[in-house]
């Protein structure tokens, strides 16, 4: 993982997860969420016009902001988001060819995994962390039961990570989460009303600095 983003997550442990998003709105979303000391975002490539969303949002962010390319399934479209300057990858699924290929590129990667077995392969091919997808079917608990064997393995439950699970997750042993719904309100989205989702940027900020 580079130095600016393994400190940015040693600071505040959250990947947020934007999708579906016009420009004009990822643009709100990413000045309140720089505002309230995030730093790292990833923008998912099943969101319309998202390659160029990310060139764009890299040029006017990237020098606080690590901005990253979300559901990544395959090196073609991999090396689409390395060309828009996304500054990491994440994955919904486990390909060792798109690890492989981060790792060459000297760029993070957070593969999807869930069982053991997959979830060791993803360390071993080179994750940067381990995406353990979708979380909410098993909850903290898992991620601790997990953690016991394979405690060397830095991991991101994605999938469910709420306001009232975040600090058990983190106890657990997870090295960060991976947020979306929760972390993107969208009453203050919808009004477009960015003071307000700052102001809950940093609730949230304030809770995980709390549990830790």
């Amino acid at each position: 993982m580079n130095e600016l983003l393994e400190d940015s997550l040693q600071h505040s442990p959250v990947i947020g997860i934007l999708r579906g998003y016009s420009r004009e709105v990822t643009d709100g979303i990413l000045g309140a969420y720089g505002a309230a000391g995030f730093s790292a975002i990833e923008i998912t490539l099943n969101t319309p016009n998202a390659l160029h969303i990310i060139k764009e949002m890299v040029a006017q962010y990237g020098a606080t902001l690590n901005i990253g390319a979300g559901t990544v399934c395959s090196v073609s479209e991999l090396e689409k988001a390395l060309d828009a300057g996304a500054a990491f990858i994440v994955t919904p699924i486990l390909d060792i060819d798109v690890i492989h290929r981060c790792k060459e590129a000297g760029i993070p990667v957070f593969p999807g995994a869930y069982t053991p077995t997959e979830i060791y392969r993803a360390w071993d091919a080179g994750a940067s962390m381990v995406k353990i997808f979708p979380a909410a079917q098993l909850g903290p608990a898992y991620i601790k039961q997990l953690k016991a064997p394979l405690d060397q393995i830095k991991v991101l439950p994605t999938g469910g990570i709420s306001l009232d699970n975040m600090q058990a997750y983190l106890k657990a042993g997870a090295s960060g989460l991976g947020m979306g719904s929760a972390l993107f309100e969208p009453k203050y989205i919808d009004a477009k009303d960015w003071g307000g989702l700052q102001r809950h940027f940093e609730k949230v900020a304030t809770l995980l600095k709390n549990s830790r």
